[in-house]
């Protein structure tokens, strides 16, 4: 056996040392779910690790969706992504966290519809149109009417009768108080000269066992939420509060059919930047984002939860922002709905 030099025996027990290195990253990250870690850069030190906040409790459409996209780019871009959970206040807590992070393009925020309805409902410390570079908007869901499957209203026209015969008796179970539901609610009740007795609950689940439990007349919450009851006949969707049909439910009416297009109302996610960010780093990430979203995979798992893509990136996604935000305003001003 040849006499190894001392530099040539150091060299040898480094490259055995790397390999055993990269064996060892590629056995952890194949164990922990959506994250990828990058080879190159773990070795040479100077991995850029990306953390995707989610300012709601794990389970949901914006878990869900972030979850799925950090999956897929960690595993096309072989780049290092965490998803965060940070809730509270209605979407405040996570929110202001990422306002507050460096603008390096490594801390994101995955968002909906309460960014745009807090500032007009809550004193913040943050301005979701000026404290944030708008990066895309990812996927949209409609809300849906619902009642129990016992229940005897067939239809949207019934459950609206029925409000209209008796003003402020039916019950009609949603979160709240400041929220997508309420001002669903009450766009739906102006369009319908109706008037419906909100019950506001925490959030999807307490929303979903109130109906269940038939301790309210009907419900307004997202697909996602109440997709097994669904199919479980427990519960009926009388209408999506989206102008078409939905892929999972087409049976089920859009608010459009029905009547009351100027109703509409979905859920929208999105994803945003603190402010400063480089405009290379948001350019990449929007890359990144929308080649992820289009992969046929990502598609038929969103299309199971009543999502769809949306792939609105950069000056669009901030216009719609700024449009939601003027719009969202004047529902809540106009319906003088407030913070209970």
């Amino acid at each position: 056996m040849p006499t190894l030099s001392p530099q040539n025996a150091v060299t040898s027990s480094c490259r055995r040392l790397g390999r055993l290195a990269g064996a060892a990253l590629i056995a952890v990250a194949s164990s922990v779910p959506f994250i990828a870690v990058p080879i190159r850069d773990a070795l040479s030190g100077t991995a850029g690790t990306i953390k995707i906040v989610v300012p709601l409790p794990p389970g949901g459409p914006l878990d869900v969706v972030s979850r799925l996209l950090a999956e897929q780019v960690a595993r096309a871009e072989r780049q290092t992504i965490i998803v965060e959970n940070r809730p509270g206040a209605s979407h405040v807590i996570g929110t202001e966290a990422v306002s507050r992070a460096t603008p390096d393009g490594n801390t994101l925020l995955v968002t909906a519809n309460p960014f745009v309805i807090n500032p007009h409902v809550r004193k913040l410390n943050y301005d979701p149109l000026n404290s944030f570079e708008p990066i895309c908007e990812l996927a949209r869901a409609p809300l849906l009417i619902l009642v129990n499957d016992s229940s005897p209203h067939r239809t949207l026209a019934d459950l609206l009768n029925a409000a209209r015969a008796r003003p402020g008796e039916v019950t009609l179970a949603a979160t709240g108080p400041v929220t997508l539901s309420r001002i669903a609610v009450a766009m739906l009740e102006r369009a319908a000269n109706v008037h419906m007795n909100f019950v506001s609950y925490p959030g999807a689940a307490p929303t979903v066992n109130a109906l269940l439990g038939e301790q309210v007349m009907s419900g307004l919450t997202d697909y996602s939420s109440v997709a097994g009851h669904l199919r479980a006949g427990k519960l009926r969707a009388l209408a999506t509060m989206s102008r078409h049909r939905i892929e999972a439910l087409p049976d089920v009416p859009g608010i459009a059919e029905s009547g009351y297009g100027d109703s509409e109302a979905e859920l929208w996610i999105g994803m945003v930047a603190p402010a400063n960010t480089p405009k290379e780093a948001i350019s990449r990430i929007a890359g990144w984002v929308t080649a992820a979203m289009r992969a046929p995979d990502i598609n038929a798992k969103l299309a199971a939860q009543g999502l769809h893509p949306a792939g609105i990136c950069g000056a669009e996604f901030g216009a719609r922002l700024r449009k939601q935000y003027d719009e969202y305003g004047r529902i809540i001003r106009e319906m003088n709905i407030t913070v209970e």
